[in-house]
C-alpha cells in the first residue's frame, strides 16, 4: 500500500531550527515494516504544493500531524488533499489528542488518532489495505460507512460516521516495549535540506544531525507541560537497544551529533550508566551528544553527570521554570532551587555545557517573583538561558487556571504560534505589558553582562554563526507586527 506522511507548513517568526519530525519518522519505519511504499512530505522543507504531490504519488492512506499553533495548517492541507482524492486521511499529534472531538467534527478529517500513533496507524492501515483489496474503489467513505463497522475495534480514534454520529474510543494502550519499534527512517527526509539540533549554538551540518529517543513517557505533571497528554508511565529501552541505533546513525549515517529528545531520559540512572560504558566500550564516544529537552535536576549528581561527559555527552538542560520558591511549588515541579544550584554545579564541574529553561508568567507571578527568576538565571548561569513567556496549552492545568482566572489573549490556535514575543494571557496584577517588559528584560539583563558577552565572543562556533545569531536576538528583542503575514503564507503554501 502507498501511505503518505505530512508535517503541515510551521513557519516562525524567528529563523529557527529545522529537523526532521521524529514522530513521524517512527510511522515511516513501521508503515515500511508493515510492507508499505511510504512518501514523507514535510512542507516546512518541500518546493511541490501537497496536491502536487498527492497527484504524483497517488497515496492510498494520509497520516497528518499537528501540534496547536500548526492544527489549522493541518486542516487546510487535508482540504487539499480531499479536492484531489477521497483518501482516508488520519490526523494526530498533541493538539487533535487533547481536542479530538473538535477535529473529528471536520469534513476533511476521517480519523483522530489520539496519544501515541504507531499501532493506532497501522491498525488503520491493515483497514483500508483490506478494503481496497475487497474493491479497488475503497475511499474514505467507505471506511465509515456505520453499517460496515470497519474501525469498530480500533482503540484510540475518534472519528464521525456517515450518519454523522461521533465515536470516541477508549484510550489505546501505550507501547509496552519499545524495544520493538524500528529505528526512525531518516532516509526518508531530505536530510540535506535541515539544520542542526541547535543552530544559534554549534555549528554542524544538517544532514548528520540526528535524534533519538531512549524512552517515551513522563511520571511527573507539571502543570504547564503539554506532554501530560501522553501516558504517564514510563518506559525505557534497554541499553542494548539503544547502542545498536546509536551505532546505526554514527556508522551507517555519519552522525556528526546526536540530541536525546527524551522528556525525563534519566529516570533511572543506572539505565544511563550502562548505556555510557557501551558508548566508551564500543568508542561511540567521540561523537558528542546532548539532551535537548533536559533532565531532571533530583537525579544528576556529579559521578553520574561525570559518567555521562566520559560518554560523550557535551551539553544538558535543566527544566528551572522559576527563581521563586512559591511559584515553583505550584507548578508541582517535585524540587527546589538547592537541588537545581547541585545539579548545575555538578554538570559545570563536570565540564559540561549547561541551558536552563525559565519561565516568565505564571498563574500567579508578580513583578516581583518574575524579578526573582531573572536574578536565579543569573546566579546560576548557564551557557544558554532559555526565557519564555507561559503560554497556555489546551490540555493542561495552566489553561484551566488561564480560562478560568484570568483572560486569554489568543483567538484562535495560530495565535500559539512561537516566538512571537507576545503574552498569550492575563491573570490579576500580571498584566500582557508586565509580561512582556520582564521578559524582554530577563534576555537583555542575562545576555548583556560584560562577562557573558565576553563568553560568547571568544566562542569558535559564534564567529562562525554570528550572523544568525544576531538575527534571532534582534527578533527575540523587537518581534515583528507579522502574524496576517504569517498565516497568508502558510496558507498560500498548501
Amino acid at each position: 500500500m502507498r501511505v503518505m506522511l505530512i508535517n503541515p507548513k510551521f513557519r516562525l517568526p524567528i529563523d529557527t531550527r529545522t529537523t526532521p519530525h521524529l514522530g513521524l519518522a517512527y510511522l515511516a519505519a513501521v508503515s515500511e515494516r508493515r510492507g508499505d511504499e511510504v512518501f514523507l512530505f514535510d512542507a516546512d522543507v518541500e518546493a511541490e504544493s501537497v496536491t502536487d504531490a498527492v497527484h504524483r504519488f497517488q497515496p492510498d492512506a494520509v497520516g497528518i500531524t499537528a501540534n496547536t499553533p500548526q492544527v489549522k495548517q493541518a486542516w487546510r492541507t487535508a482540504q487539499a488533499i480531499k479536492s484531489v482524492k477521497d483518501i482516508p486521511i488520519v490526523i494526530g499529534g498533541p493538539h487533535p489528542s487533547v481536542l479530538p472531538l473538535e477535529s473529528a467534527e471536520r469534513s476533511e478529517i476521517d480519523i483522530v488518532a489520539r496519544g501515541e500513533g504507531e499501532e493506532i496507524w497501522l491498525k488503520v492501515c491493515d483497514v483500508v489495505e483490506k478494503g481496497l483489496a475487497a474493491d479497488p474503489s475503497f475511499t474514505a467513505r467507505d471506511l465509515l460507512d456505520p453499517q460496515a463497522r470497519h474501525i469498530d475495534h480500533i482503540l484510540g480514534i475518534t472519528f464521525k460516521t456517515n450518519d454523522d454520529e461521533l465515536h470516541n474510543h477508549p484510550d489505546h494502550p501505550p507501547i509496552a516495549d519499545l524495544d520493538e519499534l524500528p529505528w526512525p527512517a531518516y532516509h526518508a527526509f531530505k536530510m540535506e535540506s535541515y539544520t542542526n539540533l541547535q543552530p544559534a549554538t554549534d555549528a554542524i551540518d544538517g544532514a548528520k544531525s540526528f535524534s533519538i529517543l531512549t524512552s517515551r513517557g513522563c511520571p511527573y505533571r507539571c502543570t504547564f507541560c503539554s506532554q501530560s497528554i501522553m501516558p504517564q508511565k514510563w518506559r525505557a529501552r534497554t541499553a542494548e537497544s539503544i547502542l545498536a541505533e546509536w551505532q546505526h546513525l554514527v556508522e551507517d549515517l555519519g552522525a556528526q551529533e546526536i540530541g536525546v529528545l527524551d522528556d525525563s531520559a534519566n529516570i533511572k540512572v543506572d539505565r544511563l550508566f550502562e548505556l555510557s560504558d557501551l558508548l566508551i566500550e564500543h568508542k561511540l564516544n567521540h561523537i558528542p551528544w546532548i539532551f535537548v529537552n533536559g533532565i531532571r535536576a533530583n537525579l544528576a549528581s556529579q559521578e553520574f553527570l561525570a559518567k555521562l561527559k566520559a560518554a560523550g555527552l557535551k551539553r544538558t538542560a535543566f527544566g528551572v521554570e522559576s527563581g521563586d520558591p512559591d511559584i515553583l511549588l505550584s507548578i508541582d515541579k517535585k524540587i527546589d532551587h538547592d537541588t537545581i544550584r547541585r545539579a548545575f554545579k555538578n554538570a559545570k564541574g563536570v565540564g559540561l555545557e549547561t541551558i536552563g529553561f525559565f519561565i516568565i508568567g505564571l498563574p500567579g507571578e508578580t513583578e516581583e517573583t518574575m524579578e526573582r527568576t531573572i536574578k536565579f538565571a543569573i546566579e546560576l548561569d548557564p551557557m544558554i538561558a532559555n526565557f519564555s513567556m507561559l503560554t497556555p496549552y489546551p490540555g493542561t492545568i495552566v489553561y484551566e487556571i488561564a480560562k478560568r482566572q484570568g483572560r486569554m489573549l489568543v483567538e484562535d490556535w495560530e495565535d500559539y504560534v512561537f516566538f512571537e514575543g507576545k503574552a498569550r494571557y492575563e491573570m490579576g496584577e500580571m498584566t500582557a505589558e508586565v509580561i512582556e517588559r520582564k521578559w524582554r528584560e530577563a534576555y537583555r539583563r542575562f545576555y548583556l553582562r560584560p562577562s557573558r558577552v565576553v563568553r560568547i565572543v571568544t566562542r569558535k562556533d559564534f564567529w562562525i554563526n554570528w550572523r544568525r545569531t544576531f538575527r534571532m536576538a534582534f527578533r527575540t528583542l523587537f518581534p515583528r507586527e507579522e502574524k496576517t503575514e504569517l498565516k497568508q503564507a502558510i496558507e498560500a503554501n498548501v
